[in-house]
């Protein structure tokens, strides 16, 4: 069973998730599921599209968004700030640890014009740090 790190009022990330955490998700008022893991990464881990037919089964909505070692890319700030951007949604995050998770969130706080002294103090109210990105973070937020 894994732990929901609360970084907003919507918003919590996740270490990698089990089928059974898709239920206590929908129990804990999630309505999005949104995986930052690439499939494949962790072989023994339950991959997307386990997580997905769970999510459907559910009733919970799920997107991908992998995050590799490239690192973050523009376009997946994006997709990350249009899934945030349903102010009634509830959003799960998860990857690894959850800090890629966290982060993609950070980013997108960012571009959305979130403080980042504020996104800071939330990942590491949730245990994250943040300041491997917080030039990103700042330079996104002064857009």
């Amino acid at each position: 069973m894994s732990t929901f790190r609360k970084l907003s009022d919507s918003v919590c990330a996740s270490p990698q998730i089990e089928v059974s955490d898709v239920t206590a998700a929908k129990d804990d008022g999630f309505t999005l599921i949104v995986n930052n893991r690439p499939n494949g990464e962790e072989p023994s881990a339950p991959q997307g599209d386990v997580i997905a037919a769970a999510a459907a089964e559910a009733g919970i909505g799920y997107l991908e968004i992998p995050i590799g070692h490239s690192g973050f890319s523009e376009p997946q700030i994006d997709e990350m700030v249009a899934a945030l951007a349903n102010e009634d949604a509830k959003v799960l995050a998860y990857c690894r640890s959850g800090t890629r998770s966290t982060f993609l969130w950070s980013l997108a706080e960012a571009k959305s014009g979130g403080d980042p002294d504020l996104i800071t103090a939330a990942a590491m109210q949730a245990g994250y740090d943040i300041s491997p990105i917080r030039p990103m973070i700042d330079m996104l937020a002064a857009r």
